[in-house]
């Protein structure tokens, strides 16, 4: 198991001084990345080799978001391989030792130029898994909904990443640039994504929004779909 402190700033959180969704998935992975280096796997054996890490799927469940000038300690540790596919659990917790949010993604590897999937263990890629029982499932499939919104997002360079796409962390912040709940304060509860096709710069992302009560759902398309995220939240206190 990885395990990482972190002091909350000013740059982790949004206006109600609670951790953006971006940034909490963005600490996932980038702790996923440092612990797969730890284990003997880093960019000598990946980047330097031509071979990305992507996530294909995320979910949290969230009893509450960490907030400003909170320190909290996000674990991870890997599942067991499935063929192409690496399971990869989270926790983060304050140092009292309460879990605050719980977490799983699914990575695999892709071919930087051909933008294929690899079979890991033709260059060598092992990673062994070690479940404890604290794993959330990570095959939580998102719940489409009747979408009544829909609107055209052009992929900046900013949102845009080592591997050349949109990263998966920008996605939340354009779902939530559309939903009034997390502007409004809600508080997120659970997440699940799901991305399909990657999106590269420049490219226009076709989005759909769906509500029902306090469920939001949130799709994007080119000419294939390309991702889908459903976030729930709390009424606002």
């Amino acid at each position: 198991m990885y395990e990482q402190k972190l002091l909350l700033g000013s740059e982790h959180v949004d206006l109600h001084r609670r951790m953006r969704t971006s940034v909490l998935f963005s600490l996932l992975q980038t702790v996923s990345i440092r612990h797969t280096e730890q284990l003997g796997m880093g960019r000598d054996k990946t980047l330097d080799k031509g071979l990305l890490w992507v996530v294909t799927r995320m979910h949290a469940e969230i009893t509450r978001m960490p907030e400003y000038d909170e320190t909290v300690v996000i674990r991870s540790w890997p599942g067991e391989t499935m063929h192409l596919l690496f399971p990869r659990y989270y926790e983060i917790a304050l140092e009292s030792g309460e879990v605050l949010v719980r977490a799983s993604a699914v990575w695999s590897l892709m071919d930087e130029k051909e933008r294929t999937a690899v079979f890991p263990d033709e260059y060598g890629i092992v990673i062994e898994g070690e479940e404890n029982g604290r794993e959330l499932p990570w095959l939580v499939p998102v719940k489409p909904l009747e979408t009544t919104q829909s609107d055209v997002f052009r992929v900046p360079y900013s949102y845009v990443d080592i591997n050349g796409h949109l990263n998966n962390t920008r996605y939340f912040d354009l779902a939530e640039d559309r939903i009034p709940a997390a502007a409004a304060g809600c508080a997120l509860k659970a997440v699940t994504a799901e991305y399909n096709r990657e999106v590269r710069l420049g490219e226009d992302l076709n989005i759909s929004l769906g509500v029902n009560d306090n469920d939001y759902y949130v799709a994007g398309e080119t000419d294939h779909p390309c991702f889908r995220l459903q976030l729930t939240f709390a009424e606002k206190e």
